[in-house]
């Protein structure tokens, strides 16, 4: 072991890349708060690139904040929440996936090919599966407030 090296840098090699972002660790990575905090980092950084880069994220975004909105004015119960709150969560996973899937396709493939149009298609198809639940879970959970509404308002 070199002077310079610590014990950590001998349990693992990595492999870096010009950011300073690991590429490849292999073995054991010893738990630090900081890295989970660089890994808070990342996630953050990955979402920011999903907003500024998917004009769909945005779409979703305002589904979002008007979902929430809408089972605040209608004061959702605790269970109502939670499927609520469930079928956002699928929207946005299944379009980040969509996202990573078509950053790695446009890397390994940045010539027009068959496969890599279908399998970008194939996680969009994914969004739409996911966004189409998610609006179906709306109706049933937002339909008896809004019927109950428009009962006591006529």
């Amino acid at each position: 072991m070199a002077a310079a090296e610590s014990p950590a840098a001998v349990i693992f090699s990595e492999t870096i890349d010009p950011g300073g972002r690991c590429l490849v660790r292999q073995g054991r990575v010893p738990f630090s708060v900081m890295t989970r905090i660089h890994s808070f980092g990342h996630a953050l950084r990955g979402l920011r690139f999903l907003l500024q880069s998917q004009p769909n994220a945005w779409i979703h975004l305002l589904a979002t904040v008007c979902v929430i909105a809408a089972g605040v004015f209608v004061r959702l119960a605790g269970f109502e929440w939670c499927l609520i709150l469930l079928a956002m969560t699928v929207v946005w996973v299944t379009e980040s996936f969509n996202t990573a899937v078509e950053c790695l396709v446009d890397l390994v493939s940045p010539e027009i090919q068959p496969l890599a149009g279908r399998a970008k298609d194939v996680a969009a198809g994914a969004v739409l599966v996911g966004a189409i639940g998610a609006s179906l879970v709306g109706v049933f959970v937002f339909l008896p407030h809004v019927l109950s509404w428009l009962s006591d308002s006529a």
